[in-house]
């Protein structure tokens, strides 16, 4: 076993908490308005196999980061896939187009808080971020640790949350759930969402460094850390569609069941809501700034406001939707597992071992992973009816 040392030394939950903070954000709460599109047929067949693939995507990302003993990917990719002349061009454009979907995604974070606060509170939408902002990026400037306690804090609070959510859910007035086929295109198109939802592929060479190269733990915090999303996601998306029926919009799952519950119970489902907007906002800002700080080698502190701040911009020129920000910003990272998959090949015929995935690493298991990924990445720009 390596011996990888990072910002600071995470325990299994906080590591596993990570995971599932990445997860659990404007991918999650978007979910349910793609579901109301399909049958509970697909919806479950769908969520099964998102996690097995994603499981053997994450491996493979924690074994090529621990390869390069705990690099974040563009590093990886540098070293491992780009070579030649254009070696740096390449590695820029990959930098960019990653900042530019991890910009966009924490956005919709910002988008999706601002909903909150206007249907809970009546506050204006630039009110709204400016607050979640402040709090969201305090966090991360404080550093790796503090996100990882907070991570642990707020998912457990989460948890606890659904369970009092699905009990109220199950105790209103229901619709029914789906049934029937409603074509390739919206199917595809909740494949992509869902994908996206379990994705925690930024974070994984958080937890490879964060637990210190200890395999047996990183493959336990990633597989447990998906499947606790893959039980989320299906939760949320079973109560949203008996409580708010097909009167789903694109304001986030939980802002609809709320107004749906109403009194005491819609405020548990905003807070669940901010709490799922901000594990996600941690983690995705706080692998920003390392990618920001590993390219550039600016301190950590101006790497953190070059992740954070432009974001809040973006959010304020209110370019797109809360689903549609998420969307956009799944074309771009899940596009880029392509990338990540052939430098893994790389590396693992150069290392000539395989300490995590083994036999799942393999070139079949490569090749489905791929094409997974691009059919994800397909139906992110399917419309959906």
């Amino acid at each position: 076993m390596k011996n990888i040392k990072g910002e600071s030394k995470l325990s299994f939950f906080e590591a596993t908490s990570i995971i599932i903070g990445h997860g659990v954000g404007s991918g999650i709460l978007s979910v349910p308005f793609l579901a109301s599109r399909n049958s509970l047929r697909a919806i479950l067949w769908i969520i099964a196999f998102c996690y097995l693939f994603n499981v053997v995507l994450h491996l493979i990302i924690a074994e090529l980061s621990y390869n390069n003993d705990g690099a974040q990917f563009i590093s990886c990719l540098d070293a491992e896939l780009f070579s030649g002349k254009i070696k740096k061009i390449l590695t820029w454009l990959a930098f960019g187009m990653l900042g530019l979907s991890v910009v966009f995604n924490v956005s919709a974070f910002l988008t999706g808080a601002a909903a909150v606060f206007r249907s809970w509170l009546g506050l204006p939408d630039w009110v709204g971020m400016l607050i979640f902002y402040v709090l969201g990026a305090g966090v991360v400037f404080i550093g790796m640790k503090l996100v990882g306690i907070c991570e642990k804090i707020a998912v457990g609070s989460m948890i606890a949350v659904v369970g009092v959510l699905f009990v109220a859910t199950l105790m209103s007035p229901m619709s029914p759930l789906p049934t029937g086929w409603h074509g390739f295109n919206n199917a595809l198109a909740l494949f992509s969402m869902i994908s996206f939802s379990l994705s925690a592929v930024m974070s994984t060479p958080q937890i490879v460094k964060g637990l210190e190269g200890d395999i047996k733990k990183i493959r336990g915090a990633i597989a447990s850390g998906i499947a606790i999303n893959a039980g989320l996601i299906l939760l949320i998306t079973i109560m949203t569609l008996l409580g708010a029926g097909k009167n789903i919009s694109e304001d986030g799952a939980l802002v609809d069941l709320a107004a749906h519950l109403g009194g005491w119970v819609s405020i548990i489902g905003y807070i669940f809501t901010l709490l799922a907007l901000a594990t996600s906002f941690w983690a995705n800002t706080l692998n920003l700034r390392d990618i920001i700080h590993e390219q550039t080698k600016w301190s950590l502190k101006l790497s953190w406001l070059c992740a954070s701040l432009p974001c809040l911009a973006i959010a304020f020129f209110g370019v797109a939707s809360f689903v549609g920000f998420t969307r956009f910003a799944s074309i771009i990272q899940v596009v880029t597992g392509i990338g990540i998959i052939v430098a893994y090949n790389l590396s693992r015929k150069r290392v000539k071992k395989s300490e995590l995935v083994g036999f799942f690493g393999t070139l079949p298991f490569q090749i489905i992973v791929a094409l997974c990924t691009l059919l994800a990445s397909v139906g992110a720009m399917l419309p959906v009816k």
